[in-house]
């Protein structure tokens, strides 16, 4: 089926939108109708997803599905959508993502479900005109947007403080967006155009480079987010109800990542170079430092984002290495095997860390606790649980045959290319990650019995096992099989890297 005469990014955008309004609407009366409506909605985005997916052309490594209207002619502002091989597998994951968190609230969110129903919708909608905006200020738009019901999401029904986990994710992110704007601004000035592909093109000193991905800097750091500024992150996901971690850390902290791909790499080619070490140095340090901080974590959840800090340290890694392989052999395969390796664990860790999220969910819908030390045993009430976390733990690990461990490895090597004690401390995330990951799973599921608690709880339903076994089947498909992802990326990513040799950085 073609969808090339279909507005079809529109449609992923404003299908859950107008959704996610009519559920408000609805209200908490029609409860039923609202999560089977939501679901339905969920299920259809996905659709076009999917559809996009298959017509997309992979050999091109041009945007496609192009639309364009005016909309603020006095600035030449453009509702101004397409799709290319780097964002369209992160509207594949927000899609899919999305009906595992519309599933896992069905029976366990309580008060205002169909408020709670439209805020991911609505969010689902703005997430995708994040990585189909082709305009700057309408990429800036949707942007900002998210953060709203984000911070409804927590602030209703997050945990006893998430008052200020809410205000400490808002401003973080708030603040660190408006010196974008300012880059935007900027770039405005000097290609008279908000067009992001006209912002590629323009000319620009060092100095002035230098200072764009300071700003640039400042809104993706925090969003991924990097040692420092990462320090909202457990906070939010602690307070956060299951559906919220899993959004924030499956997608939101991609866009992170897409924004470095989407306009520091392109815009600033010379200021990456510059600040290329500065880049791997901080991304090694959250490979490393945050791994250990991560293994003397008592609360699972908090160790599970810190977990996810470490490894969207291995996506900036493999973001910056490029120009460091380059720069010292001339060669572009190690170059674009580290970006597609980057790429990959972006997508791979959106699956893993939904997974890992949404097993601390199903025990804590059982138990209400998150600590480490109240269980003890799961195993013995809850085998067919333990079993998919068990898979869920060691693909977090980095274990070969799945997801984790290909994008992993492919940085790694690339990271060889440049040098060795990069690969070696990169290399320490496998076995950091099993340490934390695999000893959080011993404590928690082996052992015997202690606790009454735990001895009376049963295990996974119908409803549960379908969201594990769709994120088993994924996270195992992509382990044997990344070709998929890797085909629809090559192209836009090798164009990405042979606009950065164009400039005087190489």
């Amino acid at each position: 089926m073609t969808v090339s005469n279909l507005p079809i990014l529109s449609m992923l955008i404003w299908t859950p939108i107008i959704g996610g309004i009519w559920t408000l609407i609805a209200g908490d009366r029609q409860e039923q109708t609202v999560k089977y409506f939501s679901l339905a909605v969920s299920i259809l985005t996905f659709v076009f997803s999917v559809l996009l997916y298959l017509d997309f052309d992979n050999a091109s490594a041009s945007m496609q599905f192009v639309e364009r209207v005016s909309w603020i002619k006095a600035f030449d502002i453009q509702y101004y959508l397409g799709v290319d091989g780097i964002a369209l597998p992160l509207i594949l994951l927000t899609c899919f993502t999305t009906i595992l968190v519309v599933l896992a609230a069905w029976e366990v969110i309580e008060k205002h479900i169909s408020y709670y129903m439209a805020a991911f919708l609505i969010l689902t909608g703005l997430m995708n005109g994040v990585f189909v905006a082709l305009d700057a200020i309408l990429f800036y738009v949707f942007w900002e947007a998210m953060l709203i019901p984000m911070f409804i999401i927590i602030g209703i029904w997050g945990g006893p403080n998430r008052v200020y986990a809410t205000i400490k994710f808002f401003l973080y992110t708030f603040l660190g967006s408006v010196f974008m704007l300012v880059a935007f601004l900027y770039l405005y000035a000097k290609a008279g155009s908000f067009e992001i592909s006209a912002m590629h093109d323009v000319a620009l000193t060092l100095q002035a480079q230098k200072l764009i991905f300071i700003a640039f800097f400042l809104a993706f750091a925090v969003k991924i987010p990097m040692w420092p500024v990462h320090t909202w992150l457990p906070d939010a996901h602690v307070e956060a109800p299951t559906g919220g971690s899993v959004i924030l850390a499956a997608i939101m902290l991609k866009m992170g990542g897409y924004g470095f791909l989407r306009f520091s790499l392109p815009i600033t080619p010379d200021a990456s170079l510059h600040f290329d070490d500065f880049m791997i140095v901080l991304s090694l340090i959250a490979v490393v430092y945050i791994g250990f901080v991560a293994l003397v974590q008592e609360d699972m959840k908090k160790l599970i984002a810190y977990s996810s800090i470490s490894h969207m340290g291995f996506v900036t890694l493999g973001f910056f290495i490029p120009f460091t392989i380059v720069a010292n052999t001339g060669e572009t395969s190690g170059a674009i095997m580290g970006m597609e390796g980057a790429m990959m664990q972006m997508i791979s860790h959106g699956f893993i860390s939904a997974a890992m999220f949404l097993c601390v969910g199903v025990m804590y819908d059982r138990m209400h606790s998150r600590m480490i030390k109240d269980y003890g045993g799961v195993v013995n009430s809850m085998p067919y649980f333990a079993a998919f976390m068990l898979l869920f733990a060691m693909a977090n690990s980095g274990l070969p045959g799945t997801s984790g461990f290909v994008g992993e490895f492919l940085v790694i090597l690339s990271s060889f290319e440049a040098s060795f004690w990069i690969a070696f401390f990169a290399a320490f995330t496998l076995i950091l990650g099993a340490a934390y990951t695999l000893w959080m799973y011993k404590r928690v599921i082996f052992g015997d019995v202690t606790r009454e608690e735990v001895a009376e709880l049963t295990d996974i339903n119908a409803r549960e096992t379908l969201i594990l076994v769709l994120l088993a089947i994924v996270v195992l498909l992509f382990g044997v099989w990344p070709a998929p992802v890797f085909d629809v990326m090559h192209a836009s990513v090798e164009q990405l890297i042979n606009h950065s040799l164009q400039s005087k950085a190489f």
